[in-house]
């Protein structure tokens, strides 16, 4: 699933060609809104927040997609053949003058008054990346259930916004614990340590290229995460097994030497 450094770089991508421009081409090929016509608007802006894209058009609408596991936003030169999928997969063409965005996949994706983009994305937490980012309320948010799995709470949206299965794991690794820990066995400083490890991260991350993260700092191959994604491979730090198990339905991975606490 992307994440919210991923979000970040396609809403950035998407306003890069879109913003300022007036539609000469649309089509949101979803049941609802099949009819919607956008043809003629100027877009406003496209706006990440946490794994979430709002692009804005005048007269106040807003078109909220979500990627989910698997969809995607392409930026085309006009003239330039499609590639992302197949055209049955294909649900919004966006076109400009000058550049087509195709979104494929997008298993969100509804037409809503900007007003009411609070509808959609009012229950989200600080955006890891957004201007709303506040380390003193994701932490309250991340202890205040002190009995819940770290990882689960890393994952869940409401308590902060833009955090992925790699980001968890990774930051799990960080603080020395499983993502079985409950939050309220870390040390006192712990969680706000783990809210500011987090934005670095995502931070670190925005400019480089699409589909890789690094978490370590190498920049030797195969060494850009400590964790994730390395079931029975040596762990980076200290040379031991990584372990792999599911939580909450998500592959889950970690050290048995480097990381203390419950697992399953």
């Amino acid at each position: 699933m992307p994440e919210g450094d991923s979000i970040r770089r396609a809403a950035t991508r998407l306003h890069t060609v879109l913003a300022g421009r007036v539609l000469t081409r649309s089509d949101l090929r979803v049941p609802r809104f099949a009819t919607a016509d956008l043809t003629g608007r100027v877009t406003l802006d496209v706006t990440p927040r946490g794994k979430h894209l709002l692009t804005r058009f005048e007269g106040g609408l807003t078109l909220h997609s979500h990627l989910r596991m698997d969809g995607a936003w392409h930026v085309f030169a006009s003239g330039e053949k499609w590639r992302g999928g197949p055209a049955h997969e294909i649900r919004a063409v966006l076109g400009t003058a000058d550049h087509t965005a195709v979104g494929y996949r997008l298993p969100v994706l509804e037409l809503i008054r900007t007003a009411e983009e609070d509808r959609v994305v009012g229950h989200l937490g600080p955006d890891l990346l957004g201007p709303d980012w506040d380390p003193d309320l994701a932490a309250a948010n991340l202890i205040a259930v002190p009995e819940r799995a770290l990882g689960e709470a890393l994952l869940d949206q409401r308590n902060l916004a833009g955090i992925g299965n790699i980001y968890k794991a990774e930051l799990c690794f960080l603080a020395q614990v499983t993502p079985w820990t409950p939050v309220g066995a870390l040390p006192e400083s712990a969680v706000p340590r783990l809210a500011a490890a987090a934005h670095r991260l995502l931070s670190a991350n925005i400019g480089d290229r699409p589909g890789h993260r690094n978490t370590t700092g190498s920049r030797r191959p195969g060494q850009d995460l400590f964790v994730y994604g390395r079931a029975h491979r040596p762990c980076l730090r200290c040379g031991t097994p990584v372990r792999e198990a599911p939580q909450d339905g998500r592959p889950t991975y970690w050290c048995p030497r480097c990381q203390q606490g419950p697992t399953p």
